[in-house]
């Protein structure tokens, strides 16, 4: 699952931050979860019926079970569904439910004995609006007609919602799902349809073939008012569906499907095994940004479709990440499956490391490797906090399964995997993964099965580095120091733990690659343990930089000599080392170890105009913008906003407005970040263009570019009078699709404006932005506005309605989400006083981690404003 909502990056409580015990092989019956493994499913016949005008389901199952010491009783799962009758064997069962624990035990009089039974199960349940489990998404066409769709979003453990079984990814069997529906719907699901036959007047039923053996959370049925395009890679039938009228835009991301599942046939040396690839578009409502679903991927609708009328640059990139990404999963997750959600990141990690892998491939001018620099700056920013956790952590339930979906996950597992695949080279590894592919389908697996595998190939011991990164948090800081004797460099290095605002950071060893070179250096890679390790290097004036590439997953902190060295070879090192030295060296200033100047030292060297790496831009301009948000209150603010733009203004001087014939896609991505930043820094220039631009699309939409209609809305909206607000929201409303949706709404959430902020909140919550989207949006406001204190007053008070719209995950995400921005220690208090905030062991972990990093910011911002004055005063009196 690619998440949309980043606001995911819960962490475990303070408790939970220590080394793990090295994990075992998967074994059934030592797997963590919930139910008892004294019966076990092999074979799911469900059909159901659906009332898609009454929103309610019946259903009825017969589930193929083998009993080991299960004496009278078998417990599974469910949520919100009412059992109505049960059978065991023919045998009718007396049914207790547990509805807080998401259970029913089916009991009789006798014992059940050892071996093969058919349980038959009858229910009903309703068909909600939240986006999990089944439910239904209303939506507009684009010719403004209502239409209705059924869907279904299963992980982490929401197919309980559609019908009771084992939903715990170890317990993998196969599924021959019946659906009755209207007779318009078309209907997609894991397996091509069988038998469809009418129902009624209005209604037919329809079949799916059986699935392989898999887990609950990837069975999935989408089904509504669609058509699709039609493509075929690697010798599979795949297709893109859209709403009728959309199918069209589909094609993009069926042009990438089909490149990339022969790629990774070939990558994972195991042929995509189901007879067909459905890659679904999803209108509005829904709350992940993708979902893996076996032969059914799901997308909310602007991660799939690409209209190149009103599409920027950003989403073209972005749908062929998350098509690489959730097709990656149909091997990492589908087909080897952790054993339980404490391994999460074996699924997402792998996924978004290879989505990158992929993507580059096939883009290989999209520069992706150094731009993901960025991925890696996302994951250390909170592993570098006291609440981080390791990335395989302890999940008790659901709600901390929930919470796991987050940057430790994802990013930190995907730069740990990129480090492994570095340390033991790409070809190594890959034969590694095709050994795991082959061992372990239709299973299950843990991180040691991984790490067996690739030891077995490399004929390396893997564990020892990789659980050194994956069983304990945080973030080595590599140090450096440079010594010369005889016209030759020896070079120190140690390590330590790198934190951020941590009073007690427990101290931590790993075993790291690091890899060490430079311009005309031979390079040099070791294995840096407890120990010190010393290296040498002829001649004493190389520029010596460590972690060259950007492969390893730590901070470097230099000595004076070396940092010197790496300043003057500035320029000639590659973009990949020039961004992981800007943002390393703007981490040490968040830590206390390096001053802020010597991060605007080698940050003010790019004002000459001359790097045009998209890396570096995006890393700088981040930065940028992370030090103005500290600033707030400081009357040195417009000063620091002045030096900002000049040193963003040669960049934007070299690309002007317009887009131009032949250009790079790099170019086309650049030019409208750099239009964004500049209008958040007050450019009055750029803010007028702007505004002169929006009027001109009221008159003529073909006037302005699609890449230039994302940093316009939003420029206008930060500065919107009533009139332009009302235009601005009426546009909102009437957006046809989440991509436009989007782009109104985050126009009107960088109002300055108090009442206009209360207004936006309002909006998000409203209807007008569809209930998977509420609390993105609502943290959204609280990012942009420059006020997050005016949001978090608007959600406190106004919790019940939004809450009325969320499903599980978001509920916990609610209200760190609101005021995540803020530097207010009262919000902090607040926060962790709501009894929201203890609801559940998913929203304790989400207001930890909030609460810790607004008291990280409190801090940072204390330290930053005097730092950005005195450094300003230097420039001023004439310093470089």
């Amino acid at each position: 699952m690619r998440h949309a909502l980043l606001l995911a990056t819960a962490l475990t409580l303070v408790g939970n931050c220590r080394p793990a015990v090295a994990e075992a092989p998967f074994d059934f019956a030592r797997a963590p979860g919930q139910l008892p493994k004294t019966v076990v499913p092999s074979a799911y016949t469900i059909d159901i019926v659906t009332d898609m005008t009454k929103l309610a389901l019946t259903g009825h199952e017969s589930i193929a079970v083998v009993a080991a010491g299960a004496g009278g009783s078998i417990t599974l799962n469910q949520a919100g569904l009412k059992l109505v009758r049960a059978t065991i064997d023919g045998v009718a069962a007396t049914i207790t439910q547990d509805d807080k624990a998401e259970t029913a035990t089916l009991r009789l009089r006798h014992p059940i004995a050892d071996g093969p039974h058919t349980l038959v199960i009858d229910y009903r349940g309703p068909i909600p609006a939240t986006p999990n489990g089944i439910y239904y998404d209303d939506y507009r066409s684009r010719s403004g007609a209502r239409k209705r769709m059924l869907v279904t979003q299963f992980e982490v453990a929401d197919a309980r919602r559609m019908f009771p079984g084992w939903d715990e990814p170890a317990f993998k069997a196969t599924f021959r799902l019946g659906v009755t529906l209207p007779k318009d719907y078309v209907p997609v699901g894991n397996m091509p349809v069988v038998s469809t036959t009418p129902a009624g007047a209005n209604a037919k039923r329809v079949v799916f073939a059986a699935t392989p053996r898999m887990s609950t959370y990837l069975l999935a049925l989408v089904a509504g008012d669609m058509s699709a395009l039609h493509g075929t890679g690697g010798g599979i039938p795949i297709n893109a569906y859209a709403p009728t009228g959309e199918q069209a835009n589909g094609a993009y991301a069926l042009h990438a499907a089909t490149e990339i599942l022969p790629f990774y046939n070939e990558y994972f040396g195991v042929p995509y095994p189901l007879p067909k690839l459905d890659l679904v578009a999803i209108p509005g409502n829904y709350e992940a940004g993708a979902m893996e679903n076996w032969g059914d991927i799901t997308f909310i609708d602007n991660a799939l479709l690409f209209d190149a009328k009103t599409s920027g640059p950003r989403t073209r990139e972005t749908i062929y990440l998350d098509v690489a990404h959730e097709m990656a999963h149909q091997w990492s997750g589908d087909l080897v499956t952790m054993g339980w959600w404490d391994n999460i990141w074996l699924n997402e990690g792998f996924a978004t490391w290879m989505e990158t892998k992929a993507t580059d491939h096939f883009n290989p001018t999209w520069q992706m490797w150094p731009r993901a620099h960025a991925d890696r700056e996302l994951a250390m920013a909170v592993d570098a906090l006291p609440t981080t956790h390791p990335i395989q952590q302890t999940i008790a339930d659901v709600s901390a399964a929930n919470a796991a979906f987050d940057l430790i996950s994802y990013q930190k597992g995907e730069q740990v995997i990129r480090m492994v695949e570095d340390w033991l080279g790409p070809d190594v590894f890959r034969d590694g993964m095709r050994v795991y592919m082959k061992a372990h389908a239709y299973g299950n697996t843990t991180s040691a099965d991984l790490w067996a595998a690739l030891s077995q190939v490399s004929h390396k011991d893997v564990a020892p580095v990789a659980t050194s990164f994956t069983e304990q948090p945080g973030i080595p800081l590599v140090s450096v120091a440079r010594s010369c004797t005889g016209g030759a460099t020896t070079l120190t290095l140690s390590q330590s733990r790198f934190t951020i605002h941590d009073p007690d950071p427990k101290p931590l060893t790993w075993q790291i690659p690091v890899t060490v070179g430079g311009p005309g250096v031979v390079t040099q890679t070791v294995l840096l343990t407890t120990a010190p390790v010393t290296l040498h290097f002829a001649g004493c004036g190389a520029a010596l930089k460590a972690n060259l590439g950007e492969a390893g997953y730590y901070r470097t902190h230099y000595d004076d000599a070396s940092l010197s060295a790496l300043k003057g070879a500035f320029p000639t090192l590659s973009a990949t080392d020039r961004v992981n030295l800007l943002g390393d060296q703007f981490a040490l200033f968040e830590t206390g170890t390096s001053p802020l100047a010597a991060y605007l030292d080698i940050a003010a060297t790019l004002s000459d105009g001359k790097d045009q790496s998209v890396a570096v831009w995006q890393d700088t301009i981040a930065h940028l913008q992370r030090l103005d948000v500290l600033m707030r209150g400081s009357p040195s603010r417009p000063t620091f906003r002045a030096f900002a733009r000049s040193l963003l203004a040669p960049q934007f001087a070299r690309l002007g407005w317009e887009p131009r014939a032949g250009e790079s896609f790099l170019d086309t991505l650049l030019r409208p970040t750099l239009i964004a930043a500049l209008g958040r820094l007050d450019d009055p220039a750029v803010v007028m263009e702007a505004q002169h631009r929006f009027s001109a699309y009221l008159k003529d939409a073909s006037s302005l570019p699609p890449s230039l209609l994302d940093p316009v809305m939003l420029l206008v909206g930060m500065h919107a009078d009533d009139a332009t607000t009302k235009i601005l929201e009426h546009r909102l409303r009437s957006a046809p699709d989440t991509e436009e949706k989007i782009r109104y709404f985050t126009a009107l959430a960088g109002s300055r404006d108090p009442a206009r902020i209360a207004n936006t909140v309002r909006l998000a919550y409203s209807g007008v932005i569809p209930n998977g989207r509420v609390v993105q949006a609502i943290g959204l406001v609280a990012t942009d506005s420059d006020n997050p204190d005016a949001v978090w007053a608007a959600v406190l008070p106004n919790q019940a309605p939004i809450r009325a719209r969320l499903a599980p995950g978001p509920q916990t995400q609610l209200l760190p989400a609101a005021s995540r921005s803020t530097t207010n220690p009262a919000v902090a208090r607040a926060l962790l006083a709501d009894p929201a905030s203890s609801a559940s062991s998913g929203a304790k972990i989400e207001a930890a981690k909030a609460s810790d990093a607004i008291a990280g910011d409190i801090v940072l911002r204390d330290r930053t404003q005097p730092a950005i004055s005195a450094w300003l005063a230097v420039q001023r009196n004439g310093r470089g």
